[in-house]
């Protein structure tokens, strides 16, 4: 079936456990779809003996814990860890955390401005959020966050680790990270900020190539990549030779989005299906005709932290052979959760399929394998050495070029096309659609 825009909300999970956006709102594991009448498909055979046994200790607790325990807590952790040993996505949703994953997809909330997972007893960060604290501070996707204000990660859920990074704007953070390649930790101070993500930015790289960079994909992501498309044009008062798509440390976010960008560059064919045991978990999604760019060149850059509804897009373009994946192996979270509200307050979130590209990849714990893989190299200008090299502006009394003026020093690294000389990837993927550009004349 054709979807059209803004129709099911089905979110993509962005990674693993809770994934939390730190400092506001459950933003993570969005790729759930919500839903209250999920059938049953068969009667349940209820196990009695292991019921006995979680009775028995039920009773227990009850009676012989060192303190008393209310029954709510105690189901509540029950169910908690009953969901959690499933897989890293499935939880229960309690009412703060049900109430931000409802809020979640807004694009403004408080904070770090870090998506977040729990990876051997640490937070580990997925991915910084563009614009925000924890980007600007130099937090890293792969980082391990092992203390916060010197307070010991280890032995705190990911819930009580997101309440400390949590706090009034304006208020600092210290976190100690530990990041691969570094001979020590680093103690990294971030300032508490509320967050407002800006979906989809555009520049002109240069005349007739364009860049769109996602950072999240929100409810009108689709909707904004075809306005900065326009814009795009206008700026280059003339149509684009070539497109550059930035999906890295993109983590996610709404489905519906990531079928529209999808859509927006395809003229037809399967963007995403999805698979699971109920019925209503099975769902396909298809492309309208209408391509914003008439077809010409896009290439698409990733990285590990291009996570879930990044890898829909790049799946989906890769497949159809409409664009060129370079960069990184992506994160590879390719299953769904649905959302199942159990009171008015409270929710549980489970894991009900996997989402599969068009040629029919499961992405789960594989990622998306880019057409062209990047080396890791650092590009940054050398410094100038302390012994200069004697030159004629350097002789006294030396002749004037004549101009009446004196070439002004800048020290900016930056290329004659005004792009940073740091992002290797950006540069790799203008210089191959130049290529492209010519080849299709």
């Amino acid at each position: 079936m054709h979807i059209k825009k803004n129709s099911v909300i089905l979110f993509l999970g962005v990674f693993l456990g809770f994934i939390l956006s730190v400092g506001g709102t459950v933003v993570a594991d969005r790729d759930t779809l919500n839903n209250t009448d999920v059938p049953a498909t068969k009667t349940i055979t209820l196990p009695y003996e292991e019921l006995r046994v979680f009775t028995e200790v039920f009773g227990r607790i009850k009676r012989d814990y060192v303190e008393q325990v209310s029954d709510k807590k105690l189901l509540e952790d029950a169910i908690k860890g009953m969901l959690s040993g499933l897989d890293p996505h499935s939880a229960y949703l309690d009412t703060e955390q049900y109430k931000e994953l409802r809020e979640g997809t807004t694009g403004q909330f408080g904070g770090l401005g870090i998506e977040v997972t729990m990876e051997n007893g640490f937070v580990k960060v997925v991915s910084p959020i563009d614009d925000t604290p924890a980007q600007r501070a130099g937090i890293k996707a792969g980082d391990l966050v092992v203390r916060l204000n010197e307070i010991p990660v280890k032995g705190m859920t990911l819930g009580e680790a997101v309440k400390i990074m949590r706090g009034k704007p304006g208020s600092d953070i210290l976190l100690t990270v530990i990041r691969e390649g570094e001979e020590a930790p680093l103690k990294i101070t971030i300032t508490r900020a509320i967050i407002k993500v800006k979906s989809v930015k555009n520049k002109i790289l240069e005349k007739d190539f364009g860049y769109l960079r996602i950072s999240s994909f929100q409810s009108r992501t689709g909707q904004g990549v075809v306005d900065a498309v326009k814009k795009l044009e206008k700026k280059n008062k003339a149509n684009l030779k070539g497109l550059v798509l930035d999906l890295r440390n993109n983590p996610g976010g709404v489905l519906n989005a990531a079928v529209e960008v999808s859509d927006a560059f395809l003229e037809k064919g399967l963007i995403v299906y999805t698979e699971g045991r109920i019925k209503n978990s099975e769902m396909r999604f298809n492309a309208a005709p209408g391509d914003v760019i008439n077809g010409i060149p896009i290439v698409v850059l990733i990285n590990a932290g291009s996570a879930s509804a990044s890898e829909i897009v790049a799946g989906a373009l890769q497949d159809h052979k409409r664009a060129i994946i370079m960069g990184y192996k992506s994160f590879g979270k390719g299953s769904v959760q649905t959302i199942l509200p159990i009171s008015s307050s409270a929710a549980v979130k489970l894991t009900t399929a996997r989402y599969y590209t068009p040629s029919g990849r499961s992405i789960q714990a594989e990622g998306i394998e880019p057409d062209i893989t990047l080396a890791r190299v650092k590009l940054e200008s050398l410094k100038v050495s302390e012994f200069k090299p004697v030159k004629e502006a350097d002789l006294s009394n030396h002749l004037d070029n004549g101009n009446g003026k004196n070439k002004k020093k800048t020290d900016k690294e930056v290329t004659e096309d005004g792009l940073d000389i740091r992002d290797y990837a950006l540069h790799e993927a203008l210089t191959l659609l130049k290529g492209l550009s010519l080849l299709n004349r």
